[in-house]
């Protein structure tokens, strides 16, 4: 791990998040073509695909956190939650304070793992959030607004039940709609950022590009996810929810990740003023989520007391 960074400029990189490949392929030769022949319909297709987390997540129903772990199945919206928690700590463990851990975009509850067993040796109770249309959750279709409201609505039933929320902590664009959850008013004593995108818009314009789409499309798909969910890209930008934040806020974020720019976590620790950056090197976007000197900054955080 190495300290804070300046300079935003010199460990930018473009995501790549969609691979090359002939599934690719022919989703761009669809697009491209819908787009040319039926404009309509390629924005509605462009929005679906846009939508769609991938990889699909029928590859992890078998990944979960495994049989230590209770899951329950919550009706939320038009799609469902899954929330985990650990069962040996049903009864010794029910008035620790909980972590609440979330996934990111095609991810699952399981690759919180780590970071949940490093919570539960410093005596804190984890609670794993998987969200709609990922993992055994129901829905077809999620994105980042959505996933702010899914973690608001699991904090308010966890503190309805009597659980104080100690910390949220979220991974990717799961960060993401952390940020704006908090920017929300969420109840969470602090929270924990690991590798967040800062530009949903930014990242409408990497998808433009991936799949052969032109601006007007993009631009109309845009509009389109922004009057379905009541809120504008712009809404959703660091300088937006940044100044809202009032809670103590790591953020881990690698040097050399090649999803999500390391200048995308300098831009969120400039706009919340009680943030903390922390670069690693050489671990990329997902093996923070495992690396041990992450798990232990992450519950070494988690546990100090307040300041």
């Amino acid at each position: 791990m190495t300290g804070t960074s300046t300079s935003a400029a010199g460990h930018a990189a473009p995501s790549n998040y969609y691979r090359p490949g002939r599934l690719l392929r022919a989703l761009r030769f669809g697009l491209t073509t819908s787009q040319r022949l039926w404009p309509a319909l390629g924005v509605r297709a462009a929005y679906r695909l846009f939508g769609t987390p991938l990889p699909p997540k029928w590859l992890y129903r078998g990944q979960g956190p495994g049989a230590e772990w209770r899951r329950e199945a919550w009706a939320f919206e038009d799609a469902s939650v899954g929330i985990y928690h650990l069962a040996a700590q049903d009864s010794g463990a029910e008035s620790a304070p909980v972590v609440l851990l979330v996934h990111g975009w095609g991810g699952h509850a399981g690759q919180m793992l780590p970071l949940a067993q490093a919570v539960a040796a410093a005596g804190l109770r984890p609670v794993l959030l998987e969200l709609p249309a990922h993992g055994r959750s129901a829905g077809t279709m999620s994105n980042s607004p959505q996933f702010a409201r899914a973690i608001a609505y699991v904090a308010a039933r966890l503190a309805a039940d009597g659980h104080a929320l100690r910390a949220a902590v979220a991974h990717s664009l799961g960060a993401n709609g952390l940020a704006l959850a908090a920017a929300r008013g969420l109840p969470a004593e602090r929270l924990v950022l690991l590798a967040p995108p800062a530009s949903p818009r930014e990242y409408t314009r990497y998808f433009a590009h991936t799949f052969g789409l032109s601006e007007a499309t993009r631009l109309a798909m845009q509009r389109r996810l922004e009057s379905r969910e009541g809120v504008l890209m712009a809404q959703l930008e660091p300088a937006a929810v940044g100044p809202r934040i009032a809670q103590p806020t790591l953020i881990v974020h690698d040097r050399e990740d090649r999803v999500n720019r390391f200048a995308d976590a300098e831009a969120y620790r400039d706009a919340i003023g009680s943030a903390r950056l922390v670069a690693t090197q050489g671990w990329g976007h997902r093996r923070i989520l495992k690396e041990a000197a992450v798990l232990a900054h992450v519950a070494g955080f988690v546990t100090s007391p307040a300041s």
